[in-house]
C-alpha cells in the first residue's frame, strides 16, 4: 500500500458515502451488525469506520445500556459519518489510528472492522492492538474483499483505466482495497497476533447501480482512485468518469446494472 492510498479528504468523504455505500458495503454491513450483534456486546470499538457505514447498522442493534466507540485514522471520514449519525448518547467518536490504539488493555467485548485491515501498513500489528484491548472471551470481527477478479465492477473499472493510461495505469483498486485477499495469509497474521480461535467464510453479493455511469462516479470520484487518475492528468477525472461508465454499458448494459461482489467475514476470538 502506497501512503497515498489512506488520503480520503476533500469530496471524496461525501462521495465516497453517497455512491460507495449503496453500491458495495451496504450489504456487508448489515450482515456485519447482525453478526456482531448475535455476540451481545456491552462495549463495542469499531476501528476504520470510514463514513459510519457499519456504525448506522449496528447501533439500532445494540443493547441500551452498551457502549460504542467509533474511531478512524481520517479525521474528515469521521466527522463525516458523525454528521449522517442520528444522535445517541451511547456513541463517542475518536480519531485514532487501529495500530496504536487509545485505550487500555481489555477495554472491549467486540472490536470490528469493515474493510479496514487492507489499509493498516502493519496488519500483524493492527490484530495485536485489537487483541490487546479485548476482554477476555472478546471478538475481533472484520471483513475485507476478495481478490479484484471476483468483484466485478472495480475490475471493470481497473482495466478500463489502463485503456486511457497505458503507461502507468492506476492500480489503487487491484493493490489496496482488493490486495489482501489471501485466506491463508489472513489466518496467519492473526495466529502470529495471539488469536488462535479464527473463522472465516467468503460471502457473495450482488452490486446494483440504476445506470453504469454511478459505479464509474464511484470508483473514480468517491476512492483514493480520483487522486491517482488526477495525479496523472490535472483534467483527465471527468473524461476518465466518462470512459468507465462507458466501457461498464458495453459489458453490462445501458440500463439498471449488477455485479458480483465477494469478500471475507472473519470472526477471531480471545
Amino acid at each position: 500500500m502506497q501512503e497515498a492510498d489512506k488520503v480520503f479528504a476533500g469530496s471524496i468523504p461525501e462521495n465516497y458515502d453517497r455512491y460507495m455505500a449503496p453500491l458495495i458495503f451496504d450489504p456487508y454491513a448489515a450482515d456485519l451488525a447482525q453478526r456482531a450483534a448475535s455476540i451481545s456486546p456491552s462495549a463495542v470499538l469499531e476501528t476504520a469506520a470510514g463514513t459510519g457505514v457499519v456504525t448506522r447498522a449496528l447501533a439500532p442493534k445494540l443493547s441500551r445500556g452498551a457502549s460504542y466507540v467509533v474511531t478512524d485514522l481520517n479525521q474528515p471520514m469521521l466527522d463525516y459519518a458523525a454528521s449522517r449519525q442520528a444522535p445517541d448518547s451511547r456513541i463517542k467518536w475518536r480519531q485514532a489510528d487501529a495500530l496504536v490504539l487509545p485505550f487500555e488493555n481489555e477495554s472491549f467485548d467486540l472490536v470490528c472492522c469493515q474493510f479496514g485491515a487492507m489499509f493498516f501498513p502493519d496488519r500483524v500489528s493492527g490484530y495485536r492492538e485489537a487483541k490487546r484491548v479485548l476482554k477476555p472471551g472478546g471478538h475481533f470481527l472484520f471483513s475485507v474483499w476478495d481478490r479484484i477478479e471476483e468483484n466485478e465492477f472495480a475490475d471493470d473499472v481497473t482495466n478500463a483505466l489502463a485503456e486511457i493510461f497505458p503507461d502507468d495505469p492506476p492500480r489503487f483498486l487491484a493493490r489496496t482495497p482488493h490486495g489482501y485477499h489471501d485466506i491463508a495469509l489472513i489466518r496467519r497474521e492473526l495466529e502470529d497476533a495471539g488469536f488462535s480461535n479464527v473463522a472465516i467464510e467468503t460471502k457473495a453479493e450482488q452490486s446494483w447501480a440504476s445506470s453504469p455511469r454511478l459505479p464509474a462516479v464511484a470508483y473514480c470520484q468517491g476512492t483514493v482512485l480520483r487522486n491517482e487518475i488526477e495525479a496523472r492528468n490535472a483534467g483527465s477525472l471527468q473524461a476518465a468518469t466518462d470512459h468507465v461508465a462507458s466501457a461498464i454499458a458495453d459489458k453490462h448494459g445501458r440500463g439498471e446494472v449488477a455485479a458480483k461482489i465477494q469478500a471475507h467475514v472473519i470472526l477471531a476470538a480471545v
